[in-house]
Parts: structure tokens; sequence; C-alpha cells
């Protein structure tokens, strides 16, 4: 099975095109203030508009008003929503659009209650526990603590980069990974030799299997 892989945070006309280019399957654009990768509607529908066919456009989201979903929505043609925050499966449903929901890993058990409780979701991306953040850490957790059964497709996230990501993928199996800061020069700001290494290790993997 192909490894996907996501680009996360994106910013930049010149990250979509580089991330494109390495073979990224999607794209991330976070519309939550406190992020230093945040974008408005505006500048995101700008990106978008410069992504080449097949390459998705998700849209990250932390315990959003209904109404700025709605807005951004109005604005941005994205192809899956991303909730990281502490939002309920219904909330997550109700806007039309497929989506994935983000869970941070404490304690053994917390993917298999996600599973659980987010059933109706297109993913369940796992990332790191930090009680200050909603991601986008640059931590990794405890591979271990993930579950071999898996009812929904599982994106790995935290601290990724291109020294580990090949571990990555050879350990968890993930169906995609999911990274932001292992592939910046400074937050927010992309450096595309960065990506393509992320993404030839991953292939690497998946081409030895």
């Amino acid at each position: 099975m192909r490894t996907r892989v996501k680009i996360c945070g994106i910013t930049r006309p010149e990250d979509v095109r580089a991330a494109a280019q390495a073979g990224a399957d999607a794209v991330g654009f976070v519309f939550y203030e406190p992020s230093p990768r945040s974008v408005s509607p505006a500048l995101a529908k700008d990106l978008v508009s410069v992504l080449p066919a097949f390459v998705g456009a998700v849209g990250l989201f932390v315990n959003p008003e209904r109404e700025w979903v709605e807005q951004v929505l109005s604005t941005v043609p994205l192809d899956l929503l991303q909730f990281h925050g502490d939002e309920s499966p219904e909330f997550c449903a109700s806007f039309g659009k497929r989506w994935i929901k983000a869970v941070r890993v404490r304690h053994a058990g917390d993917i298999e209650a996600a599973y659980a409780r987010y059933g109706n979701a297109s993913g369940l991306l796992v990332d790191a526990w930090d009680p200050q953040r909603y991601g986008g850490t640059g931590k990794s957790f405890n591979w271990s603590l993930i579950p071999a059964s898996r009812p929904l497709p599982l994106i790995l996230a935290g601290g990724l980069a291109s020294d580990n990501v090949a571990i990555a993928v050879a350990q968890v199996r993930p169906w995609a990974v999911d990274v932001s800061g292992g592939v910046e020069s400074s937050k927010g700001l992309k450096d595309s030799a960065k990506i393509s290494d992320f993404i030839n290790e991953v292939h690497r993997v998946d081409e030895t299997d």
C-alpha cells in the first residue's frame, strides 16, 4: 500500500507548488488565528487556485464557531475538513464535507476511544499530546500506543521529518503521514528541499516492501 503524504500549514503559493511537484497528495491550510501558520480565507482561496489536479485541499480548524467554518467554506473550495480541538462528531459531520478528526495521544486507549467516538470520520489523525497546544508541537509520541486494529484510515503526525519518517512508516504502517514544522525553514515558510527529502523517504519505504 502506498503511504499518502499531506504537507500542512501552507502559507505561500511557492510552497503549494513545491509540495505538489514533490508528490504530495494533499496540502493543509490552518484557519486558527493563534497559529503562526494561520491564513485568511482570501489567502487560502488564492493558494487553492494554484493546486494542480488530484492534489487535495484540507482546512484545519480548532474548536471553531460554526459561522467561521461556514465563512471559510463559502470562500475556499476545500476537499476535506480537519478538526483538531474538542469538537463533537455531530459538529464535524454537519458541514456536508468529508472530515477527519485529530486526537492528541496521551494514554493507552486514547486512539481506540477516538475510533469509537468518531466512527463516521474519513480518517483519524494521531498527534502528540501537549497541554497548551492543539497540534503543531514538533513532538512525536510513543507509536507503540497505536493499535493494529484500525476501523478508519490512520494518519500519523507529530514530530515527523525526513530523518525519522521512514522509521515511522515502517513501524506504524499508516494510511498517511502529515508534516508541517519538519519541512520548514521557519514557522509557516516551507523549504522545498526538505519537502522533497521527506516525500522521497516515504516513497523509499513503500518501494522496499
